[in-house]
């Protein structure tokens, strides 16, 4: 069974950072690409940023760019999200998906994303 799995939220103080990684079971990573969504209360799910499993391609919402990196380990198993100089802002349930394909869309599409994990918390105290 194909499926993806966040870990590394936490709690945080404002300016601060977490490295969020998002772990593949049951198939690697290559040949797909992995994105990162939010979900904060009151608000609608937001596009983090997106990265192809060669690690070549990244996108990112206009929120994060600057702050967020995304990268691939060379097992081709894990993405990593490290976020940095974290706002309040930023708190949200942070989810990966993966969906098989080469390009990583700035669109942040989730309609386009196959398989969900669960989500990692992620609060940042001001």
């Amino acid at each position: 069974q194909l499926q993806v799995a966040e870990s590394g939220g936490g709690l945080v103080q404002s300016g601060g950072s977490l490295r969020l990684s998002c772990a593949a079971s049951g198939f690697t990573l290559d040949y797909y690409v992995i994105g990162w969504f939010r979900h904060a209360p009151g608000k609608e799910r937001e596009g983090v940023g997106c990265i192809d499993s060669s690690g070549g391609w990244t996108n990112y919402g206009d929120s994060v760019k600057g702050r967020f990196t995304a990268s691939i380990d060379n097992t081709k198993t894990t993405v990593h999200l490290q976020m940095n100089g974290l706002k309040p802002e930023d708190t949200a349930v942070y989810v990966c998906a993966a969906y098989p394909g080469y390009y990583c869309s700035p669109y942040l599409d989730p309609s386009e994303y196959k398989y969900w994990g669960r989500g990692t918390r992620v609060t940042v105290s001001s």
